[in-house]
């Protein structure tokens, strides 16, 4: 997971958004499809003085995912960049062209472009995985770390604990 996020080793536009991607992915353990619906205005919601991601999950439903502080600041860090900072409305992640992806409005990712940036990081460190298995990494790593698997469950969004007991 360490040697994935520091894949993206430049300072380019695109560097900075797919490490902010990366980061999203695996301490948040979210679903590539999740990840495309998230707007700038998800990643400034405060819940008892807390930043949270305001995550738009399977069937409609919304949770509320605690903000990673390291993934916080590589997001502010790709926003200040790209220049969509106060786009509130506008897909977070968006499609590098062009050098900016600063449009109001401008489309977000596609769940196969995740899947296509997340596989092409590991096949270059010389391992093929998926955005999925960041998911399962990031929930493996909360269980492993003591986390109670009711927020665990919670924060992935299942909807039965049987299915986080998979990790």
């Amino acid at each position: 997971a360490r040697l994935l996020l520091d894949a993206p080793g430049d300072r380019s536009l695109k560097a900075r958004r797919d490490k902010a991607l990366l980061a999203t992915l695996l301490y948040h353990g979210l679903r590539r499809e999740e990840v495309c619906r998230l707007c700038v205005k998800d990643t400034r919601q405060q819940r008892r003085g807390v930043v949270h991601l305001r995550v738009q999950g399977k069937g409609g439903k919304t949770r509320f995912v605690p903000l990673h502080p390291a993934a916080g600041t590589l997001i502010a860090d790709y926003l200040e960049q790209a220049g969509h900072a106060e786009d509130h409305q506008g897909a977070l992640f968006r499609p590098v062209k062009g050098g900016r992806g600063d449009r109001p409005g401008s489309a977000g990712m596609t769940p196969d472009a995740i899947y296509k940036i997340v596989r092409g990081y590991s096949a270059a460190l010389g391992f093929e995985v998926g955005a999925h298995a960041l998911r399962a990494t990031a929930a493996t790593n909360a269980l492993d770390h003591q986390a109670d698997i009711a927020k665990v469950q919670e924060w992935l969004g299942h909807a039965s604990i049987a299915t986080t007991r998979i990790y």
